[in-house]
């Protein structure tokens, strides 16, 4: 045996812990799924030439990574493992012979595998006891995972109690994952209050769930697909088809649950993997291949594990869908809240059926990283279908005098100085309102449908009247027709104008004087705020001049203004800071004084019935809800006026205390707030 395979076995093993750590640990994988099977198999096919130099710390014999220090640890009834993987025909056949040999099956005898998609997400255990949701958890290192149950009770489709035939003690593993359309719609709240970007589907739920603060996972749409059991007290079915139909009754999502998934040869098998493969494209969520179980219970109890997964079933992988192409510009793209990313321009090329010219390089970190330059081939992937990314540079391609790519220290746009704020991986333009690229994307932010939502002001109206001069800001826009009637070139005799289409886009303006306090709040394009934060501010000061008075008074952080605006649902230091400087900023008060000037802000009005008990109410719940998520508990209070706050203080209303109440109680009680549990709040908004 030569050195030099001892010296690649060392370096597998290092190379593939750290990928571990980076997936499991961090969700934030460096490679993709397809380069770190090749990596297991490399490392499996030395350990299986040869034995005797196999290591006690060998990630063949491991599952995920260790748990973070975030959560508390959870030790699984049952050990929660992984798959092995096939690629091809050749190595299913091998799956089955190996199968059949372990039982003693012959060729003619029945044989029969559930065939099922293999989801994109966050692997989790659900454990029920006497009928409830008590614990959820992640994988972890298949031994010990981590804690998740606050964030998963926030998960509309995780049943929180189950029917009374469902077994005393139960564990559900499944997949927590993001739909395609949440995902896209995520990164554009992302993009919105200047955050980063999300990869992909998988990396968006695994972040989600996987926050230290619940409220941030209740405001992300997931879902979980069950489809296989830990440990259970009694057993209520004889196949993995049983299963499936048992946990659908329960409740739990099942993917082609009415197919047929049930086969009896490896052709048979093939041909629904075909045919997932074609559908795989329009699915709503990301799969990465399809999994392949022996479909008898008792055969899989035989069957049994070896050291990190089972062996009565597997997993048969999606080729990833990657080009080759050529980098012929990186150009830097400076959005509203001024994050300069940068995009690689490139030689167009077909991508899993779709025709690329464009791909994200995220940041200068990434790019230092993978050490992009221009004129590179590249290897191109669609993250989850959805945003193109370069994988790697092709560097055997690359020529003699391509040169390093350096991220610039002013912006492209407005030369404004370029900064790093600690802590964040984005860089920004300091330019503000002066940055045309800044201006531009906020006038579009203005007259978006979330905010103005004015009619005939698409993106190539905004940009051509911002490029002529029509229009700077957005105050500009309801003072449009004035200085067009007096204008020597008016909009009727432009190119693509005339008579009809000018009444039409003053209508419109005139239409949008009058706007609802969160539109208008939503519509200044405030850092960190977005539609569903601007609602909840709304709904708190009740009009935009109690709301400035605030933050003016909430710039002190000892003050009860700076401690009311901390204790509103989703509200917290980071979003606080952005309002406060967004308000303590002169020009930005001019800016909305000009703009009060032409439209008519309404103050915020309760969507709630005059019957309602708990119109106009502060209400506050704590602990876990066992009939309703929290949610729908929040939701189901807003609608009927009650102003739901993240924190007891002495105007708090009413307290609803799920189970595991905790410090929120003992404060509620310190202030004499009127506790209800949640079967007295069900009663009092049934009403």
């Amino acid at each position: 045996m030569s050195k030099n395979i001892v010296e690649r076995y060392q370096e597998l093993i290092s190379l593939i812990s750290h990928h571990d750590a980076r997936y499991h640990g961090d969700d934030n994988p460096e490679i993709s799924d397809g380069d770190y099977d090749a990596l297991r198999q490399e490392l499996e096919q030395i350990e299986q030439n040869h034995p005797e130099i196999k290591s006690a710390d060998s990630p063949s014999d491991k599952v995920g990574a260790a748990s973070s220090k975030g959560f508390r640890k959870v030790n699984h009834a049952v050990p929660m493992l992984s798959l092995s993987n096939v690629f091809n025909e050749e190595e299913l056949d091998d799956f089955l012979i190996r199968v059949r040999k372990f039982l003693g099956l012959s060729e003619a005898d029945d044989l029969e595998v559930l065939a099922e998609p293999k989801i994109d997400g966050l692997s989790c255990s659900l454990r029920y006891e006497n009928k409830h949701l008590i614990q959820a958890a992640t994988r972890g290192d298949g031994q010990v995972g981590e804690d998740i149950t606050a964030n998963v009770r926030t998960i509309s489709d995780v049943p929180q109690k189950l029917p009374a035939d469902a077994p005393d003690i139960l564990e559900v593993r499944g997949e927590i994952y993001m739909t395609r359309s949440d995902f896209v719609k995520l990164n554009q709240m992302q993009e919105e209050v200047g955050k980063p970007l999300f990869a992909n589907p998988r990396n968006a739920a695994a972040g989600s769930v996987r926050q230290l603060n619940s409220k941030i996972t209740e405001t992300r749409s997931l879902h979980f697909f069950g489809y296989a059991l830990g440990e259970v007290s009694e057993k209520f079915a004889n196949t993995q088809s049983e299963v499936r139909q048992k946990l659908k009754q329960w409740g739990f999502y099942i993917p082609m649950s009415d197919e047929k998934n049930t086969f009896s040869t490896s052709e048979d098998i093939l041909k629904l993997y075909n045919s997932i493969a074609v559908q795989r494209p329009d699915l709503e969520y990301e799969i990465d291949g399809v999994v392949y179980k022996i479909n008898r219970i008792d055969y899989q109890e035989r069957l049994g594990f070896v050291s990190r997964s089972p062996r009565w079933a597997t997993a048969h992988k999606f080729p990833a869908e990657r080009a080759v192409t050529i980098i012929n510009e990186i150009d830097i793209q400076v959005g509203r809240t001024g994050i300069l990313t940068p995009v690689a321009r490139l030689e167009p090329i077909t991508v899993g059926g779709v025709v690329v010219s464009n791909a994200t390089l995220h940041n200068a970190d990434e790019i230092e990283r993978k050490d992009v330059r221009v004129g590179d081939h590249v290897v191109i992937q669609r993250a989850g279908d959805v945003i193109p990314q370069v994988v790697e540079v092709v560097l055997n391609k690359r020529k003699s005098n391509s040169q390093v790519f350096v991220f610039p220290d002013k912006c492209p746009i407005c030369e404004s100085d370029v900064m790093q704020e600690e802590g964040e991986v984005a860089r920004r333009c300091t330019g503000g309102l002066i940055c045309p690229a800044q201006a531009v994307e906020r006038l579009k932010h203005f007259v978006s449908k979330g905010a103005f939502d004015i009619d005939g002001m698409g993106t190539k109206v905004i940009e051509a009247f911002y490029e002529e001069g029509l229009i700077k800001n957005p105050v500009d826009i309801f003072t449009l027709h004035e200085r067009d009637q007096s204008s020597l070139t008016p909009l009727r005799m432009r190119e693509g104008w005339g008579d009809l289409s000018v009444k039409n886009l003053f209508q419109s303006i005139e239409d949008k004087r009058k706007i609802s306090f969160d539109r208008f709040l939503y519509a200044l394009g405030i850092r960190q705020v977005g539609q569903a934060t601007a609602k909840r501010l709304a709904a708190n000061y009740i009009n935009i001049k109690m709301l400035m008075n605030a933050m003016n008074e909430a710039q002190n952080e000892n003050g009860e203004a700076y401690a009311e605006l901390l204790s509103i649902e989703d509200i917290g230091p980071g979003v606080s800071n952005d309002l406060i400087s967004f308000f303590r900023e002169y020009k930005n008060i001019l800016f909305i004084n000009d703009l009060l000037c032409e439209v008519n802000v309404e103050d915020y009005i309760f969507n709630a019935s005059n019957n309602s008990p708990v119109s106009g109410k502060v209400v506050v719940f704590t602990g876990a809800l066992l009939t309703m998520s929290r949610a729908e508990a929040k939701a189901k209070a807003e609608s009927l006026g009650a102003k739901v706050t993240g924190s007891v203080s002495a105007k708090t209303d009413y307290l609803i205390a799920g189970e595991d109440a905790g410090s929120k109680l003992k404060r509620a009680q310190e202030f004499g707030v009127h506790i209800l549990t949640e079967q007295e709040w069900r009663e009092m908004t049934s009403q």
